[in-house]
């Protein structure tokens, strides 16, 4: 079945994307379909699956339309997702995991902070599973989640049949088949792959004992590679879906972990790329949150970095994973809450154009009077930890700083806060990236993609803050690019994931970080990021003293 053409289909936190690629990974066309997410309370993000399937459908449909490609053409298809949770009763139905009570609601978003308490409690354990998340684990992932669950819905706990992770309900609903990735396990739920898988003593550590007793049937008793067949399409899911039934279907992997494959196989001076090379690379994935995926031959211990997970991204290398919860989530808050926010975006509509090529436009022209661009903000520092931060400090608690506003609401003020939470970020990776490199890894190459990599100021302020060159891939839908890769491997149409990944990636541009008086001005303001965070401590600390 199919013709060398295959699809990848990405579910992110607020759209389902579709790529359509041909077997040397060039796009042929994509589709695009909004999903709703549900905020019933603070820290509470939900999704609807139903509705993030019909999504897939019309994005799939719109994909192949463009393509000009009939259903049949394509030989294998690919899933990712965010590592959201998701909850299914008797017969497949949804089963609620909101304070409201809707069946709809079954899907507990990747962001979502219910279980903050949780964690915390896990943590407290120390048990030897905690060494492969950085020490930490985080309320974001899947355990805490459904500890939360237990104990806050026990309805809920009760009536579920199945927990999965977003991508393995995808691969599921697409087959019949309930085979869990060993991404997603091993990333989100503490599966050992290398050793032993499940561990018995963890789940009765933290109160999750039942799933034990059960013999994990609600979790995943079988857990297989990314990019091995999982199944083929049912006639059910291929009508839905608007393909054909019998169509290949991957193994699927977490989002950020697809754009990783999709951007670091990249051929080195025209030769396939060797694993010594890819340890010298990390892949930062930037939308919503920002993911920075690193590789390596031997497992890499990093306080407060998740991981090593074996064989979660690259077959047969360790996977080490550093983040950041808000990164274009952040930016865009920043923008949307200034009081010149609404005026930018009613501007920019009127203009057909971005809020972010606005105020781009608007940096540059002021940037006339300075010695270089991120001197604009000497004097105004901004701390990115509005939604906690995931690596490498590992503390949900933390919040978000500004030091150096003045008393001013003029769109210039905008766009010097706009660079200065920019400047953060960068700096954040900074952070993650010493933190890395102090523990065994040694990246010096950043290869970006993701709708952050988009952005000129965005790209040029991690080049300069990190001192790292940037490479840009060649095909910017690179989370597209690496499900389409585990869809050419699961059709066979390559021998292996990295066979696809040396065959369907390439480059197209790489970014220099600037030296001399731009490296200073990072040094000194990276020290002040690091102060900000100090200081933040010293505050609660003389609170809690009052």
């Amino acid at each position: 079945m199919g013709e060398g053409f295959f699809l990848g289909i990405d579910v992110g936190t607020a759209s389902v994307r579709v790529g359509v690629f041909d077997a040397s990974g060039r796009t042929l066309g994509t589709g695009v379909e909004p999903i709703r997410v549900f905020r019933p309370q603070e820290d509470f993000v939900e999704q609807s699956s139903a509705d993030i399937w019909r999504a897939c459908g019309v994005a799939v449909r719109a994909a192949l339309s463009l393509a000009a490609l009939e259903p049949s053409r394509i030989a294998g298809v690919g899933f990712d997702a965010t590592c959201s949770l998701v909850v299914l009763g008797e017969g497949d139905a949804p089963v609620s995991v909101s304070p409201t009570g809707e069946d709809s609601h079954d899907v507990v978003v990747w962001m979502d902070h219910r279980a903050v308490e949780q964690a915390a409690r896990i943590n407290a354990t120390d048990h030897d599973v905690l060494r492969y998340v950085g020490g930490v684990i985080s309320p974001e992932m899947q355990t805490p989640k459904l500890l939360w669950l237990r104990e806050r819905s026990p309805s809920t706990w009760k009536r579920a049949r199945r927990f999965l992770d977003l991508p393995d309900y995808l691969t599921y609903r697409a087959t019949g088949d309930d085979a869990r990735s060993s991404c997603t396990t091993v990333c989100k739920w503490t599966y050992l792959g290398h050793a032993g898988g499940w561990q018995e003593s963890y789940f009765r550590a933290v109160g999750l004992g039942e799933l034990v007793d059960e013999g994990f049937a609600r979790i995943g008793r079988v857990v297989r590679p990314a990019g091995e067949k999982a199944g083929e399409l049912t006639a059910k899911a291929a009508a839905e879906l608007g393909l054909a039934e019998g169509t290949p279907v991957a193994i699927s992997l977490i989002d950020a972990h697809a754009g990783g494959l999709g951007v670091l196989g990249f051929a080195q001076d025209g030769a396939p790329v060797t694993p010594q090379e890819l340890e010298r690379r990390l892949a930062l994935i930037g939308g919503t949150s920002t993911c920075h995926m690193a590789v390596s031959r031997e497992p890499r211990y990093v306080p407060g970095v998740w991981g090593p997970y074996w064989s979660a991204m690259v077959p047969g290398m360790w996977l080490t994973e550093g983040g950041q919860s808000a990164t274009g989530a952040l930016i865009d808050h920043t923008i949307r809450t200034h009081v010149r926010g609404v005026e930018l975006a009613r501007e920019a509509e009127a203009r057909n154009t971005s809020v972010y090529e606005l105020l781009n436009a608007r940096l540059e022209s002021l940037a006339s009077a300075a010695p270089f661009p991120a001197a604009l903000t000497r004097d105004l520092h901004v701390l990115p930890d509005h939604h906690g931060n995931r690596s490498p400090r590992a503390d949900p608690s933390l919040r978000g700083m500004v030091s150096g506003l003045r008393l001013t609401d003029s769109l210039d003020s905008l766009a010097l806060l706009y660079l200065a939470t920019i400047q953060a970020l960068a700096h954040g990776t900074r952070h993650i990236l010493e933190t890395m490199n102090r523990h065994g890894h040694r990246i010096d190459t950043l290869v970006a993609t993701g709708g952050d990599a988009k952005n000129p100021v965005f790209l040029r302020e991690h080049a300069d803050a990190t001192g790292c060159r940037i490479v840009l891939p060649r095909e910017r839908e690179a989370v597209l690019l690496g499900s389409a890769m585990l869809g050419a491997a699961a059709s066979g149409r390559f021998e292996s994931v990295m066979d696809a990944m040396h065959s369907m990636s390439g480059t197209s541009a790489v970014i220099e970080p600037s030296r001399g008086a731009v490296a200073a001005h990072h040094d000194a303001r990276h020290r002040v990021f690091q102060r900000m965070h100090d200081d933040q401590m010293a505050y609660r600390k003389l609170m809690s003293e009052g």
